[in-house]
């Protein structure tokens, strides 16, 4: 599978923000998670974990994505944040319940599940960064969630999956419907950040540059299937 550069010839500060994790980005689409989705061969009980953590990160990202709405002195970003962030409720629970479902998981499991030290230490940061984090930081932060899972979506799309609940998963993150909203905070991105001074900037790209590190991380907590290292 090869890296996608589309993300790459976009202009503006989201232009430079994408150049700042491309090897990120590479190391992302190589990882064998993500080559497991597209060949089939990802083992049940590692998608399994990565559902199971998903549906918690979720929960804590809406709340960053309504922090960032009322963070934002623009009411249009804050009416589109909150929608995205009851948009990503509806994703938990709906899309997940279908999957866990599928993977015959009971809701008392699902409602037991504990945080991996990865989901925990990614949300926390999330957390921290929009409600300390200046506005622009915050968006930094909350982006890469949006863009990294619409460019891997894009691109496993092209090759699809023999598997079909990993094809579900694709079709979710691949299709337009997913890439209208994420374009809709590129571009707020670019206007709001367009006058910042170069210390804000870098403020900002180490917000996105952390948080695209924890969307490594993430799947590859999953295919470790990540616990604590003591009880």
């Amino acid at each position: 599978m090869q890296e996608s550069s589309r993300s790459a010839r976009r202009e503006g500060f989201t232009g430079e923000l994408w150049r700042s994790i491309e090897g990120i980005y590479i190391e992302i689409l190589g990882h064998p998670f993500l080559r497991g989705l597209i060949d089939g061969t990802l083992a049940e009980e590692r998608f399994r974990f990565y559902v199971l953590q998903d549906a918690l990160y979720l929960r804590e990202y809406a709340r960053a994505l309504s922090l960032a709405g009322v963070r934002s002195p623009d009411e249009d970003a804050l009416v589109m944040f909150n929608e995205h962030s009851a948009g990503a409720i509806t994703v938990e629970r709906s899309l997940h319940e279908g999957f866990l479902k599928d993977l015959s998981v009971v809701r008392e499991e699902a409602e037991a599940a504990e945080a991996s030290p990865t989901t925990l230490a990614y949300t926390s940061f999330l957390l921290r960064t929009a409600t300390l984090g200046d506005y622009p930081e915050v968006l930094g932060a909350v982006l890469p969630c949006y863009w990294i899972y619409a460019e891997v979506g894009k691109t496993l799309l092209e090759h699809g999956s023999p598997n079909p609940r990993y094809q579900k998963w694709i079709d979710t993150y691949g299709g337009e419907e997913f890439g209208v909203l994420v374009e809709a905070v590129l571009d707020l991105t670019d206007e709001t950040c367009k006058d910042l001074n170069p210390a804000q900037k870098a403020r900002v790209t180490r917000a996105f540059v952390t948080t695209s590190r924890y969307e490594w991380m993430f799947w590859d907590a999953a295919w470790r299937l990540e616990g604590w290292p003591v009880g």
